[in-house]
């Protein structure tokens, strides 16, 4: 399937009327979190503002950080984005839980963006959905969403909301990874659901792969530039690579303003 070029920086959020900004951060494996707030920082203040976490990322410490962001540069400046682990969602009053402590961990009354971190098993998307969903009713969250969902209980989620829309499904999907191009990606453009690419970067091996530092020499770009800007380029994707260092912020702030070519697409496309 061909996929237009997508040419703007900032991507819209299903049909809320929202936008959020094309790179946004990621804070799994964080090492050094002395760093990774300085980092983060940066990066909200040249608008890469949608921050993703999660409670289960480092026993809820990667929360924490984000919520000493927070404090630092002001919580109307950040889109957060966190997720639910799916035993949560054996009962509704669990996942009021689990979000209520999220949101201490993160020192604020409500988030973003929440998701169900990966469907679970044995219980039906109808039912997670409907708890989801609870989450926003109680003021705990904005809006919903979804992650490590496929087309078919993507499909099932979509159709199970009674009032508030599935906004975005985070998933794997690198320049060195297209398994969503094969169908989630059709049918999420369909769908306006906005794609969240997280391991975009393939914890560096995008940057070792012979086409993509071939093209990103042609552009004077960096093979990681080039990696989230072959995602960016496609509708209804954004990307989530995670990094503790500001020189890497700006090296992310540069995948952005510009787009590769349909012809060098289409030869990343191939590998």
């Amino acid at each position: 399937m061909k996929f237009q070029i997508d040419p703007s920086d900032r991507k819209p959020l299903g049909r809320t009327g929202e936008t959020v900004p094309a790179i946004g951060i990621g804070t799994w494996r964080i090492n050094n979190y002395s760093m990774a707030e300085t980092a983060l920082i940066r990066a909200i203040e040249v608008g890469m503002n949608l921050i993703d976490t999660a409670e289960m990322y480092a026993n809820g410490e990667a929360e924490k950080l984000v919520g000493r962001v927070c404090r630092i540069i002001g919580r109307d400046r950040v889109f957060i984005v966190t997720k639910i682990l799916p035993d949560r969602f054996s009962d509704q009053s669990k996942v009021i839980k689990a979000l209520e402590a999220s949101l201490r961990r993160l020192g604020t009354s409500y988030v973003d963006l929440v998701l169900i971190h990966w469907p679970r098993p044995g219980i039906s998307i109808e039912k997670q959905i409907q708890f989801l969903e609870a989450t926003v009713e109680a003021g705990m969250a904005r809006f919903i969403g979804v992650s490590n969902f496929g087309v078919e209980n993507l499909s099932r989620a979509i159709r199970a909301t009674k009032k508030h829309e599935i906004v975005a499904n985070q998933v794997k999907y690198s320049v060195l990874d297209k398994q969503v191009e094969k169908d989630l990606l059709g049918f999420s453009i369909e769908n306006k659901i906005l794609i969240q690419a997280y391991t975009p970067l393939e914890w560096g091996g995008v940057a070792k792969n012979e086409t993509v530092i071939s093209i990103a020499k042609k552009y004077g770009k960096t093979p990681i530039q080039v990696a989230l800007n072959y995602l960016i380029s496609r509708p209804m994707v954004m990307a989530i690579p995670k990094t503790e260092r500001v020189e890497r912020v700006e090296e992310f702030r540069g995948s952005m303003g510009w787009r590769l070519s349909a012809e060098d697409i289409e030869i990343l496309e191939k590998i």
